[in-house]
């Protein structure tokens, strides 16, 4: 079955907005606990979280929260950076998802590049293989750095779709293209395949034929539809979508 991460970081966002400086407060609000509540009610698979170095949204207190309080898995996105990485060991979260982390981006804009930095990378999944964790890198649908994930220990993939997202006509076929060899590359190299970046309810067809999918994280889509139509629609909208274009639950 084919299975839904919902990041749950831009519900953060909006808390920052207002009580960054004030944390803790009684009227604090969004919870990131009820956002995450209701996607599981909605019958969401895992939980997301990202991390960052400058705490731009998630604080540490969110991650230890999550990770006490949830009923489903928790997903914890990171840089591979030895404060995030020291957290990391000491919550547990379910998976970890090693991804590339600029102070100046907005949201993550590309893949971790695995190839280039193999024996850093490669003591970071080790150190969290062995503390438990299953670890993911997310990665561009690249033939090197698929098999450099597989290299250095990682269990699962999550092929960058943003690329995908953001074209249109033959050069978004193209970008399909290299997801489905990503993916099929990954799968003989007894890699899970998971996928995210820029997913919609509208674009996502095509992505459920990549070979091996086991899973989607997505976030701000779901999130800006919550605004109009509640969290818990937005998740069952989502599944829905999976489900209509996935009806073998492959």
């Amino acid at each position: 079955m084919l299975k839904l991460g919902v990041n749950i970081d831009h519900v953060v966002t909006l808390r920052q907005a207002r009580y960054a400086r004030t944390p803790g407060v009684v009227q604090e609000e969004p919870s990131v606990l009820a956002a995450a509540r209701e996607c599981e009610m909605a019958g969401a698979h895992s939980i997301t979280v990202h991390l960052r170095e400058d705490r731009r949204h998630i604080q540490d207190r969110d991650v230890a929260l999550l990770r006490k309080e949830l009923g489903i898995p928790l997903n914890l996105e990171m840089g591979n950076a030895p404060e995030i990485v020291e957290i990391a060991c000491r919550t547990l979260p379910d998976y970890v998802c090693l991804v590339p982390e600029k102070r100046e981006e907005v949201t993550t804009e590309g893949g971790l590049d695995v190839a280039g930095m193999q024996e850093s990378i490669g003591a970071t999944v080790r150190r969290l293989r062995g503390h438990g964790i299953k670890v993911s890198l997310f990665i561009d649908p690249e033939r090197e750095q698929v098999a450099a994930a597989a290299a250095v220990g990682a269990e699962m993939i999550e092929l960058h779709t943003g690329a995908y997202a953001n074209l249109d006509g033959e050069a978004r076929d193209e970008e399909l293209g290299r997801l489905l060899e990503a993916g099929a590359q990954g799968l003989e190299l007894g890699l899970q395949i998971n996928a995210g970046h820029g997913i919609t309810t509208g674009n996502l067809g095509p992505l459920l034929g990549i070979p091996g999918l086991a899973e989607l994280n997505i976030g701000h889509h779901i999130v800006s539809r919550a605004v109009f139509i509640g969290l818990r629609a937005a998740v069952a909208e989502m599944l829905a979508a999976m489900a209509a274009g996935n009806p073998d639950g492959n």
